[in-house]
């Protein structure tokens, strides 16, 4: 007898294992405090992200054996969960999030939260098989199934990969005065840190309003490299560069001495895995331009 129809599970089930999902969450917050990112840093996180796919693939194919790996592939699991996800959110946006903030003021390491979004990139990975086998099996068209993989794929390439590199981003300030190269940064903890690059402030650029409040404030630099590069450039505020993987921006002056100022503050991050963070989305994006394809041709 097929498990659909002695189990056939619906939204109330999918809100219940939410729910669980959340209350788990919580008595792990109460008992072993919020989620260390840092545990997940380079190589545990792709460890962590292998052994995710591999738990994935089993699920799926025990899909016949375990009712619950099999609902989980079904959208009476995937709106519960989404559900859950965006009330979460919302918390978020509406609460002050800090660094070091606890429980709802630091949502991205909030157990509840990150069980949440867990269990929808488990469910983004079950789906993506059971598409993939159903158009291997040629029950599907594969052109037709390509926008579909497209999004889900790239959603959960995303979520995944900018859970686990959070671990190995570096985020330093650096305090650069003019004619002075400068190799060492601050942590958030105040920690100084020899960077692999260094700058050289040559000019700092204020252009002010009428009533003397700043307008546009940048920085002539000149950066090197250990690698060997040399390179002169411009810092404005919102426009970074990038050198050798680390993004340079434009934070702050020395606000007494205003157009005057012979230092400029920079803050240097460095996410080595921000391009398959990209890729994800440029996926979803494809994905959405295909659906947008085929209305197109299906309407004409």
């Amino acid at each position: 007898m097929d498990n659909t129809k002695r189990k056939p599970w619906k939204l109330p089930e999918g809100f219940a294992i939410g729910g669980v999902l959340v209350a788990v969450g919580f008595l792990m917050q109460w008992g072993v405090g919020a989620v260390d990112w840092n545990v997940f840093s380079w190589p545990a996180n792709i460890i962590v992200l292998a052994v995710f796919v591999l738990v994935i693939v089993v699920m799926h194919l025990l899909r016949k054996k375990v009712y619950l790996f099999r609902f989980i592939g079904h959208y009476q699991a995937a709106i519960p969960a989404l559900v859950y996800a965006v009330v979460l959110t919302i918390i978020m946006g509406l609460t002050r999030q800090e660094a070091n903030g606890t429980w709802l003021n630091n949502m991205l390491s909030f157990w509840p939260f990150v069980l949440i979004y867990v269990y929808i990139a488990l469910i983004l990975g079950v789906i993506i098989l059971k598409r993939l086998r159903t158009m291997f099996n040629g029950q599907r068209s594969m052109f037709n199934d390509i926008p579909f993989l497209l999004n889900h794929f790239g959603l959960f390439l995303a979520l995944t990969t900018a859970t686990l590199g959070n671990a190995d981003m570096q985020r330093v300030r650096m305090i650069a005065a003019i004619g002075e190269p400068e190799w060492r940064a601050l942590d958030s903890h105040g920690v100084v840190k020899e960077m692999p690059i260094t700058i050289e402030l040559q000019k700092f650029i204020m252009e002010t309003y009428d009533d003397g409040s700043p307008r546009r404030f940048a920085s002539e630099i000149k950066v090197l490299t250990k690698t060997g590069k040399n390179i002169e450039t411009v810092v404005d505020v919102n426009k970074p560069i990038e050198v050798d993987g680390w993004k340079i921006y434009q934070y702050g002056y020395d606000t007494q001495m205003g157009a005057q100022s012979e230092i400029s503050i920079f803050e240097l991050v460095c996410d080595p895995w921000l391009p398959a963070v990209y890729t994800g989305i440029h996926m979803m994006l494809a994905g959405a331009l295909c659906m947008f394809v085929k209305g197109g041709r299906k309407r004409v």
